[in-house]
């Protein structure tokens, strides 16, 4: 099946007519094609979006509101569907393509929800004949840039805040998972939105990226991505004048205390680490364990590693799907044979050997240990499955550990030990803090984002969205 641009309410063909196979990770199976879109496909997306604004931003939030909650009862109807596509086309199991689609779900009807919350507050002025109060406004048209290791999950928190404060939109999909945004667009259009609030062009990011960046309708932009890209796109936007938002790179610390309960660190261990393939920014990439149970701790989590069932994501018992695509498997493999050089091989390390997989890019869940500091897979984000494990002294070494990376997005602690978890809440340089949970898993009502070399500071999701997608406006009201 052959898909479209979507500009101004309605599907187009790129002026290219050029299309790219959109194919599946498991056994490269044809999924469909979507355009290769070039500049003046985003340069028609951003006129329609401007078009649309001056309309837009005049209605009222319960307006604005309706069309939000439209969309997320025409996805919750065919959840199943959009789940097992997005399953088929970025390899994560069933059940959590299944899951993030319902948080798609979860994240529109939060935001429609917002339409009835403060947006302003009441001053008291130092002249009684003063009204004094600030209320918001939205920013404009805005460029959104999204990845493909979320690819409805992270859509949908850019795109339903952007909606709800007034805004209106051209995101540009990962072109390697572009189904999923296509069914939130598809939603949004059977929902009734107006035409060019909403515009999605499909193709390369080094193409129609940099376009949408430089467009001077778009006045903000929103990333997330790698930090290589991130930060060329800050030095592009801030050049123009536009508002930026980056959500980066992870290198996630989970720190195991000997007082911790040994079975369920494990199992958070795991989860964090090798769930959709450990291709998360928040997924467990360090784990730092107290030197009284490393042993135990190191050969139970050894233990339960090679039972991971790794195959078809469909199958209701795999565990670890394939990696995204052959590029993402070639470099999680480099970094596979760099640990293999400079640290110990405890499992894992290569492709499966299995026959039905050997059309897909999968690779064996590996854990590494006698890793130090300076290597490789303690420092680069691998984005894989693959655990990087360390043994420390004490709290105070493990915290040292924790921090010692240019990354603070997310980290983890288990311990029973209350005044410890206290600590760790304080001492460690994460935006996103679990205490006997692992680092991966966000809830959309809560802010998301992290510091150091993870974000820009500003923050998704949950209330704080409202700083990024809207301005500040002061009022005095005198009376004559």
């Amino acid at each position: 099946m052959r898909y479209l641009n979507y500009i101004n309410g309605q599907w187009k063909e790129p002026v290219s007519g050029d299309y790219k196979l959109n194919l599946s990770p498991h056994n490269q199976e044809v999924l469909g094609e979507f355009p290769s879109s070039s500049a003046e496909d985003v340069q028609e997306a951003a006129a329609a979006a401007k078009k649309a604004f001056s309309s837009w931003k005049k209605l009222s939030f319960q307006q604005r509101a309706s069309y939000l909650i439209k969309a997320a009862a025409i996805l919750n109807e065919k959840v199943e569907e959009v789940g097992r596509d997005l399953s088929l086309e970025e390899g994560k199991t069933l059940a959590e393509g299944i899951g993030e689609t319902r948080r798609a779900i979860s994240i529109l009807e939060y935001y429609a929800a917002e339409a009835r919350q403060p947006i302003g507050e009441v001053i008291p002025s130092v002249n009684a004949e003063t009204f004094l109060y600030t209320t918001r406004v939205p920013v404009g048209p805005v460029g959104l840039i999204t990845p493909w290791n979320f690819p409805i999950a992270i859509p949908m928190w850019k795109m339903a805040p952007a909606l709800i404060y007034g805004n209106t939109v051209v995101i540009k999909p990962a072109d390697i998972t572009p189904k999923c945004v296509y069914h939130i667009i598809s939603a949004l259009d059977e929902a009734g939105l107006p035409a060019g609030v909403v515009n999605c062009v499909f193709g390369r990011g080094s193409v129609i990226g940099t376009a949408l960046v430089e467009n001077p309708h778009i006045k903000a932009i929103s990333f997330t991505g790698s930090n290589q890209v991130g930060h060329q796109i800050q030095n592009q936007a801030v050049a123009s004048g536009k508002k930026v938002q980056l959500e980066m790179g992870g290198k996630n610390p989970l720190v195991v205390l000997a007082d911790a309960d040994l079975e369920k660190a494990v199992d958070i261990a795991i989860s964090g680490a090798f769930r959709s393939t450990g291709q998360k920014c928040t997924a467990t990439s360090r784990v730092i364990v107290e030197e009284g149970i490393y042993e135990v701790f190191r050969d139970r989590l050894v233990e339960r590693t090679k039972q991971l069932k790794v195959g078809n994501p469909l199958d209701a018992d795999t565990f670890i799907g394939p990696a995204v695509s052959q590029s993402q498997l070639d470099g999680v493999l480099e970094l596979i044979e760099a640990g293999k050089a400079e640290a110990t091989l405890l499992c894992g390390g290569e492709r499966p050997t299995d026959p039905s997989l050997a059309n897909g890019f999968y690779v064996l869940p590996t854990v590494f240990e006698n890793v130090s500091r300076d290597a490789r897979i303690a420092r680069e984000e691998i984005f894989g499955p693959v655990i990087a494990l360390f043994k420390a002294k004490n709290y105070d070494e493990a915290i040292e550990l924790a921090n010692d990376t240019e990354f603070g997005l997310s980290a983890a602690i288990c311990t029973n030990n209350l005044t410890l978890a206290e600590r760790f809440v304080e001492d460690i340089e994460a935006g996103i803090v679990h205490v006997n949970s692992e680092t991966a898993g966000a809830e959309p009502q809560v802010p998301f984002g992290g510091c150091k070399n993870s974000s820009t500071g500003s923050r998704e999701q949950g209330k704080t969205a409202i700083e990024f997608y809207t301005q500040v406006k002061t009022v005095y009201k005198d009376r004559l």
